[in-house]
């Protein structure tokens, strides 16, 4: 089985922890993307803001303070090392993201941006649709992520915009999500490096892996490393994912 790291070390193995490193990392595909932006705002040095470019779960704030559409002065004045949540707006269950280019500007103003960039509605794998994601423009880092638990499950019953998936990974939308397939979504320019600026990392987050899973899990990685060795693959284990 493959080596696994866990949650907490997520930013030391992507490298976002280096001393006086910024960070504007977009956070885009399957179920987990909440729980990884978590955990990314808190391992993190410095002004760090959370927020979303789409929507996401109003409750899904982690217990920090959260700001509603705040002006540039607003972030400027914010001292606290602790991360601060970031939305427009609450519409009814869903936090309201807010507009790329203001993630843009935060960016000269904190040492960290970490942001929610699509939706799977916590379904653990999608493809993108042609108005996703949403990425800033000066994002130095994309993970996208893939629940290990849709390995070898049939697309239509487990992932978000099947036809997608099964149209890039080359297959039709009733057949399994194979390891190859999940790869050729992944790595596909209209997959999850769909929007991806053309200076910024891509890095994959394989979440969900235990015993069950992590044989498929390792098949994953070993493809991706042998068709893009330059990738960074975590394989995470934990239970849940949001």
């Amino acid at each position: 089985m493959t080596q696994l790291i866990q949650l907490s070390e997520i930013a030391s193995f992507f490298g976002f922890d280096i001393p006086k490193s910024k960070n504007h990392v977009a956070i885009v595909g399957g179920g987990g993307k909440t729980t990884i932006l978590h955990a990314l705002g808190n391992q993190l040095h410095g002004k760090t803001v959370l927020t979303c470019t789409t929507k996401m779960g109003f409750d899904q704030h982690g217990s920090h303070p959260i700001y509603f559409d705040p002006d540039d002065d607003t972030i400027r004045s914010i001292t606290s090392g602790n991360p601060i949540i970031v939305w427009k707006e609450i519409q009814g269950e869903k936090a309201i993201g807010v507009n790329p280019s203001a993630c843009d500007r935060w960016f000269g103003m904190a040492d960290n941006v970490i942001i929610e960039a699509d939706g799977s509605r916590k379904l653990p794998f999608k493809a993108p649709a042609e108005f996703e994601p949403v990425i800033p423009s000066s994002a130095t880092a994309v993970i996208s992520t893939i629940g290990a638990d849709v390995l070898d499950q049939v697309i239509n019953n487990s992932c978000h915009r099947p036809q997608r998936v099964a149209d890039l990974a080359g297959c039709n939308p009733d057949q399994r999500l194979t390891p190859e397939r999940a790869a050729r979504v992944l790595l596909h320019p209209q997959g999850q490096r769909k929007a991806k600026p053309p200076h910024a990392k891509f890095c994959i987050a394989i979440a969900k892996v235990n015993d069950g899973n992590g044989g498929k899990a390792e098949v994953l990685l070993d493809l991706i490393d042998s068709l893009e060795k330059e990738i960074r693959v975590a394989a995470i284990a934990y239970k849940e994912a949001h």
